[in-house]
């Protein structure tokens, strides 16, 4: 009589991260704020990915704008491919340096979580209607803490860290002190971000028919390419020829004329794109839409049903993260039904 087979061993976590470098972060510090019974098949940051991958808040990102309405074009980048791409760069180069490539694609995964309705321009929008502000990366963080599954998702302190840390802005690619992510993986996903959205922003605006190739400047195009793809490689190799091993760190760089080249392709998208009239036009429609539903929502009691208030410490709270888990369609949809009132 023959025996049935042993299942197969599970990698031991220090198996697993062998591999690492010294600066890379590591699950056996990785910590929660309820402390959690360590699972015997996926390390710390393993389970923090499956998590965010699962939850709601991250499903509904696959309708929501990244730069173009949703529900405009079929091969737009929505909020859901911008953060696949964001994580497909981000754990290509973890893997180049030898970091912890779970922690970059939970933070990756997790860094967008927050973003309202009809992107910047609605989360603008919100900035100004709620008392004390709106910023997609604290939202990001709220959500993650507090609001999905109704009690939070008790992701790491890392992962945390790096997803209300990644958002640049108009500000600097690398900072330092306190602004900076504590792991040089939520270091990775902040430069994996810009990668992204330089490359395939232009893409879809050049799909779009706002930007015309021919006529950009032509020593971005020869430093770039044409294509997303070649963006995107000029973008990662610069970066990982000119990152610097010391040891016990690693010091991320682009080299000076890529990071000049990098902010002048910013300074294009923002003059050629995002302040596109024909564009700004449709974006202002999700302003008006997300104006309307926080006034009627705010005055109106017979709405409230609509709000939870257990998770919010004010009216005002509760209403901006009901609009925030919008998507831009469900947005579209509840504003008519309350014009319709």
């Amino acid at each position: 009589m023959t025996s049935s087979p042993s299942p197969p061993r599970a990698l031991a976590v220090a198996d697993l991260e062998a591999h690492l470098a010294p600066y890379a972060a590591r699950s056996e510090a990785a910590r929660r704020a309820i402390v959690e019974p360590d699972c015997p098949w996926r390390a710390a940051y393993q389970r923090d990915r499956d998590r965010i991958l699962h939850c709601r808040p991250f499903r509904r990102l696959a309708h929501k704008t990244q730069v173009f309405i949703a529900t405009v074009g079929d091969h737009h980048r929505t909020r859901l491919t911008h953060t696949l791409e964001v994580s497909q760069i981000a754990r290509t180069l973890a893997r180049c340096f030898h970091l912890n490539e779970d922690l970059t694609e939970a933070v990756a995964l997790g860094h967008d979580l927050g973003h309202t309705p009809f992107g910047h321009a609605g989360e603008r929008t919100l900035d100004e209607l709620l008392p004390g502000g709106f910023k997609h990366q604290r939202h990001s963080l709220r959500i993650v803490e507090k609001l999905a599954n109704g009690q939070g998702l008790n992701l790491t302190e890392a992962t945390r860290d790096g997803i209300v840390k990644h958002s640049k802005g108009l500000g600097p690619i690398f900072v330092e002190g306190s602004a900076a992510p504590q792991t040089l993986e939520g270091q990775l996903v902040r430069v994996a971000d810009l990668i992204a959205y330089l490359a395939h922003d232009l893409d879809d605006a050049v799909r779009a028919d706002l930007v015309d190739l021919r006529l950009m400047p032509r020593d971005l195009v020869e430093i770039f390419g044409v294509r997303a793809g070649t963006r995107i490689q000029a973008m990662v190799v610069d970066l990982f020829v000119n990152s610097r091993d010391e040891g016990q760190y690693l010091k991320l760089a682009f080299s000076p004329d890529m990071e000049a080249a990098m902010e002048r392709l910013r300074q294009y998208l923002r003059e050629k794109v995002y302040s596109h009239p024909l564009l700004n036009e449709e974006l202002r429609k999700g302003e008006e839409t997300i104006r309307l539903i926080f006034e009627r929502l705010m005055e109106d009691d017979d709405l409230t049903g609509h709000l939870e208030m257990a998770q919010a410490d004010s009216r005002a709270q509760a209403v901006a993260d009901f609009i925030a888990g919008m998507t831009d369609r469900y947005a579209f949809q509840f504003g008519q039904a309350l014009r319709e009132r």
